[in-house]
């Protein structure tokens, strides 16, 4: 039993370092009237899905593909890096920062002209100084947001979005893209960039943020970064993040018909996640029981509750299941297994442990016993021959 408790408990600590926070599909019955086809809303800080709508359906992301080009490029390259513009680079098609062939200039300026004005050259240019070639670029980047963000449903040909049948994703997996990145704050600040002046050697320019909602077109209180897409295919996407100072939202909107019906769509999500979620704390140490288990979170850890109220339901396995009022599932997480206590033996004078010296005595004990018994039963018979003759 001892040794099956150890198991068990090895295992617990396992799955806790592994994931602590575990994505789960909540409100997944909860039906908003969106005209987008897919949608997911994340709470920025636990990761808690607060809304998922067709969430693991590959679409085509169209330019929120630069989102996670961006946060690859940050993570695996200097910033202060110089790049010289490819002949491929200037030659892309699309929305762009005007390049020429040749041109030097820094990888971080590349990310910005990217990500604030949507740069297709930008994209290729950043692509071909990571890793060399666009192919081996997207080779690398699919590796790494798997093993690195955990998406599932990805597959990247190019790091611009330009439509490829073989360049899809979820909407799933770009909230967690999208969520992964604005944790790293070069990052969180381009992506919250609403005007930036641009000097390259064709295109002196102040370059505009194309989400409206950022830009203050669509005003909406507590916009802190976005980035649009769109493609023929694709049609028209979005990603928008926000804050209300209580609680920090990621949305995503994919494949929506007219451009400001992705707009109207991440309002009602984020009005939805405002209004209905909030966070609260389970400190740490707190203990959950089943099966006669107890289990843990090693740490004070944050989770995301409907304001309405919540359940707290804990599994053999340790995973707690945060649920509102409805039952819905919100937030899943994995807590850490208490193992109970060994008792421990104390050793005698003569080096045996107690118990050891005790079951001695007890095996004696009977011995004795055994021995009295069966004299006992001697010296009868040899009285009762002696009688005899």
């Amino acid at each position: 039993m001892y040794l099956l408790n150890k198991f068990i408990s090895i295992m617990m600590i396992f799955l806790f370092v592994f994931s602590n926070q575990i994505n789960t599909y909540a409100a997944e019955s909860q039906q908003l009237p969106l005209k987008s086809e897919g949608a997911v809303l994340l709470d920025s800080d636990t990761g808690a899905v607060l809304y998922a709508q067709n969430a693991d359906e590959k679409m085509y992301p169209a330019s929120l593909t630069k989102i996670a080009t961006a946060i690859y490029a940050i993570e695996k390259g200097n910033l202060d890096s110089i790049v010289t513009v490819s002949a491929n680079a200037v030659n892309q098609d699309g929305t762009r920062v005007y390049l020429n062939e040749g041109e030097q200039v820094s990888l971080k300026k590349l990310i910005q002209g990217m990500l604030i004005n949507s740069g297709n050259d930008a994209a290729v240019a950043i692509a071909e100084h990571i890793d060399g070639s666009v192919d081996r670029f997207a080779v690398n980047l699919n590796e790494y947001l798997k093993t690195t963000i955990g998406v599932k449903n990805t597959h990247f040909t190019n790091p611009n979005g330009l439509f490829d049948e073989n360049h899809y994703t979820t909407a799933m997996d770009l909230a967690l893209m999208t969520n992964y990145a604005i944790k790293n704050n070069v990052f969180a600040e381009i992506f919250g960039t609403k005007s930036l002046e641009w000097e390259g050697q064709s295109w002196k320019t102040t370059l505009l943020t194309h989400h409206r909602m950022l830009k203050g077109e669509f005003p909406y209180q507590g916009i802190t970064g976005g980035k649009t897409g769109y493609t023929t295919e694709s049609k028209q996407t979005l990603a928008t993040t926000a804050d209300n100072g209580k609680i920090r939202m990621t949305a995503i909107v994919l494949k929506a018909e007219q451009k400001r019906d992705i707009y109207d769509d991440t309002a009602v999500l984020l009005d939805y996640g405002f209004k209905t979620y909030q966070h609260a704390m389970i400190n740490q140490g707190e203990i959950f029981k089943e099966d006669n288990k107890e289990f843990y979170p090693e740490h004070d850890t944050l989770i995301t509750e409907n304001v309405a109220g919540c359940q707290k339901i804990i599994n053999s396995d340790g995973i707690l299941s945060i649920k509102d009022s409805n039952g819905h599932v919100v937030q899943l997480i994995q807590l850490k297994y208490k193992e109970p206590p060994i008792l421990k033996t104390v050793p005698t004078k003569s080096g045996k442990s107690k118990e050891n010296e005790q079951q001695f005595l007890q095996v004696n004990a009977i011995y004795g016993i055994l021995i009295i018994v069966v004299g006992g039963i001697f010296i009868g018979i040899r009285k009762k021959f002696t009688r005899k003759y």
